[in-house]
């Protein structure tokens, strides 16, 4: 079987360089691809790992993610934060032409839509909810310097940055003008609060990029989909997580998402509930909730962007953008003090 992005014979020789002990035939099968990183599943008579390379294509942003992704799981070994083992890391991309990580496979499940959720009774969903909230309080409290990852992103000035980044994101993806998109980004940019702490931020915490225990929906496995971390205000991990919960969130996935499921807590349930897991003020909360608005609203228009160009289509990306109004104008309420 011809695998895009894989070569089993060169795996096998750069895994064997690495001291891994193979036994047996060493068998490569693709997880997933596409837009993403290329994911596959590579095992041998006794063994199984987790191979991650960037796509065949647009190489340069991808390799960066994988650095970015090895570092933090590799700094976040041995913290009790549940992440698969760091086996190999691949810099120079010698064995398979780009940067390729190698980690152990993590068996369990992955929760995607709504109907891999209508597995799960509705006790192991409010169960998973609040281990998925603990273990996100857990995630902001690991000591990053102690953890190695003291070069791992700029704490100072991150809110600010943040909130110019998404508006030259706009205006590089925008489709059709939108009045509100510059009124939104005005009212973040004045609103920018003096003091935020900082943690290693996940960046895309939502169920879906978690492995769960397969008897036990409840407990969490492993944190996956690090692309986008760093260091950063932990709030903005929060409000993100409980931003997702919009409806609106399906179009941007082209899937009745899991997260944006009713059965779940709402977005004020679940920032309460880390609240009180994290013993931290949510000092601010309007401005961080509409700034999550915000990206979600610039990430829509930017799928959809793509889509129109040719690329990075499949699944209703073209329908994506219509979700930037609904985001755009929740991120103003937000600021005006109505929940969403």
């Amino acid at each position: 079987m011809n695998l895009p992005g894989m070569d089993v014979a060169a795996l096998q020789r750069y895994l064997v360089a690495e001291g891994i002990e193979l036994h047996g035939d060493l068998r490569v099968e693709l997880i997933s691809g596409g837009r993403s990183n290329l994911t596959f599943k590579a095992f041998d008579d006794r063994s199984s790992w987790v191979v991650r390379r960037p796509p065949v294509s647009g190489l340069t942003p991808s390799a960066h993610d994988m650095a970015r992704e090895y570092t933090v799981t590799n700094g976040l070994q041995g913290t009790g934060i549940p992440v698969a083992r760091t086996v190999a890391f691949d810099a120079d991309g010698k064995a398979l032409g780009a940067p390729t990580t190698v980690v152990e496979f993590v068996d369990g499940l992955v929760v995607r839509d709504q109907d891999d959720l209508a597995a799960l009774t509705d006790e192991q969903v409010a169960g998973n909810a609040g281990e998925l909230v603990r273990v996100l309080a857990a995630l902001h409290e690991v000591d990053y310097r102690d953890a190695g990852l003291g070069e791992f992103g700029r704490p100072e000035g991150f809110l600010a940055r943040q909130v110019a980044l998404w508006a030259k994101q706009w205006e590089r993806v925008k489709t059709r003008e939108l009045p509100d998109v510059a009124k939104l980004h005005a009212r973040l940019a004045e609103s920018i609060p003096q003091h935020s702490e900082a943690s290693i931020v996940h960046g895309d915490y939502r169920i879906d990029n978690t492995i769960l225990d397969a008897a036990d929906p409840t407990a969490v496995r492993a944190l996956v989909d690090w692309e986008l971390s760093t260091l950063g205000d932990p709030l903005t991990d929060v409000a993100l997580m409980c931003v997702y919960r919009n409806p609106a969130f399906d179009l941007l996935l082209g899937t009745k998402a899991a997260w944006t499921s009713d059965r779940l807590p709402s977005a004020d349930e679940l920032a309460q509930t880390y609240a009180v897991a994290s013993g931290r003020d949510l000092g601010n909360w309007s401005f961080y909730m509409a700034l999550a608005n915000f990206k979600l609203a610039v990430v829509g228009e930017g799928i959809t962007h793509r889509a129109l160009q040719g690329s990075d289509s499949g699944s209703g990306a073209e329908k994506a953008a219509d979700a930037t109004p609904e985001f755009i104008t929740a991120g103003l309420r937000a600021l005006e003090g109505v929940s969403a």
